[in-house]
């Protein structure tokens, strides 16, 4: 019986250090949600994309279609306003860059 208790003890232990990582990586996300910094337009990455705080500015660049903005694009992450193109910065709603891709 003691034997099948260390088992038990060794294989929920396993398990759990398994699930750390996980765990740490969800809670992190969470706790720095709220401290990313605005995107500057003037970095090179942004200038790349073309970003554009405002979209109805982009309004000469020929992949800007009218209505398109940061909010209905499929990299925007509405829990902390971020984008998975740029993932240290946020950016604004209304804002817009070269590879928008509508939201499914």
């Amino acid at each position: 019986m003691a034997n099948q208790s260390r088992r038990k003890f060794m294989r929920h232990s396993l398990l759990g250090m398994a699930a750390l990582p996980l765990g740490m990586g969800i809670l992190s996300q969470r706790a720095f949600a709220q401290s990313l910094p605005p995107l500057d337009p003037t970095t090179p990455q942004a200038k790349g994309l073309n970003y554009v705080k405002v979209a109805e500015e982009a309004a000469g660049h020929p992949a800007y279609t009218a209505g398109e903005h940061c909010a209905s694009c499929m990299f925007f992450l509405e829990a902390n306003n971020g984008c998975s193109l740029f993932p240290a910065n946020s950016v604004e709603v209304n804002g817009w860059c070269q590879t928008w891709v509508q939201k499914a």
